[in-house]
């Protein structure tokens, strides 16, 4: 079996570490999605070595951190679900009064249309910020 997330195509790198990275994922719904990775195949948290899970945390940590700080979110979901690639990951989900799921989950049934539109700096300031709390 292939795995999507230790052979990465076409990501949207926005930091890079030793053990994880974090992707900025292209959903137009969802501005500010991000996903830490962990580069290593490992399919649960509890594989890890106590301080792997904390390094791994504080990395889901920081990241929700700069989203909220640079997306304004409503409320931030965050997830580690791996059914479908078992392979450790978190999603990070910035969450707006009026997305077209919320208040439901993200991967739901949508319960309006979306009116959403993308911030072309979002990008660049949310991989600055992720950057500056990864490395502080």
């Amino acid at each position: 079996m292939t795995c999507e997330l230790c052979i990465p195509a076409d990501e949207s790198l926005l930091w890079q570490g030793l053990h994880c990275r974090v992707i900025l994922v292209e959903d137009d719904d969802y501005p500010g999605f991000c996903r830490v990775i962990w580069n290593e195949h490992i399919k649960e948290m509890t594989d890890l070595s106590p301080a792997m899970r904390n390094e791994l945390m504080n990395t889901v940590f920081a990241v929700e951190l700069a989203v909220r700080e640079v997306m304004n979110p409503e409320k931030i979901n965050l997830a580690s679900l791996g059914n479908m690639t078992p392979h450790l990951h978190w999603h990070v989900i910035p969450r707006y009064l009026d997305d077209k799921n919320f208040p439901n989950p993200v991967w739901g049934a949508a319960v309006r249309n979306s009116r959403i539109s993308k911030n072309e700096e979002m990008r660049d300031r949310l991989s600055a910020h992720i950057h500056t709390k990864l490395t502080a």
